[in-house]
């Protein structure tokens, strides 16, 4: 009989993939991710079926942890742009606090072993967070653009605030707004 499936191995696993990820990128061999995590080769193919199965977990998970720590505490009664500030914050203090998941994230959403599956599941993870983008922009000058043009300018925006948050921890504060208010210039919010 099969032994049951430890929710502590899992978690142990996706963690390490995590940290393994970021420090060696895409190509880190498996056996380095179940040394991380404490466990045999084998045993993460018990969790996992394929190096690429692991890969459209992970991604799924942190697109989803960092989709829910963005939306924290959402006012939900609030006018459009106090919730988008709301999170924004909460978005660059999650990249800034976890820059392994960051930088793991990165390198998995240009990978093309995740599954369709995945990147749609993570697609509906953000759908909070894409439906305030959707209203920002409906109503000002970049209406008549694309959404996923929108969303590419929004990352960008977003990616280069983390940038500047994390080498200048002293001035975080200032660049978390100075990114907002540039996205907000940019959707007319």
């Amino acid at each position: 009989m099969a032994r049951p499936k430890s929710e502590d191995k899992r978690d142990a696993l996706m963690a390490a993939a995590t940290r393994v990820i970021a420090a060696q990128g895409l190509s880190a061999p498996t056996a380095v991710i179940a040394r991380e995590a404490g466990v045999s080769n084998g045993s993460l193919f018990t969790y996992f079926e394929t190096k690429a199965d692991l890969f459209s977990r992970l991604y799924l998970e942190l697109k989803t942890g960092m989709a829910a720590a963005a939306l924290e505490g959402l006012p939900a009664e609030a006018p459009l742009r106090e919730q988008f500030s709301h999170m924004w914050s909460n978005w660059m203090r999650w990249a800034t606090s976890n820059p392994g998941k960051r930088r793991a994230l990165a390198l998995l959403g240009v990978s093309d072993d995740i599954a369709q599956e995945s990147r749609a599941a993570s697609h509906q993870a953000m759908a909070a967070i894409a439906g305030m983008l959707e209203r920002a922009r409906s109503d000002g000058p970049m209406r008549d653009t694309s959404m996923e043009f929108v969303a590419a300018l929004m990352n960008a925006l977003a990616e280069a605030t983390m940038d500047f948050m994390v080498n200048d921890p002293a001035h975080a504060d200032e660049h978390c707004r100075a990114g907002f208010d540039a996205l907000c210039r940019t959707l007319g919010c």
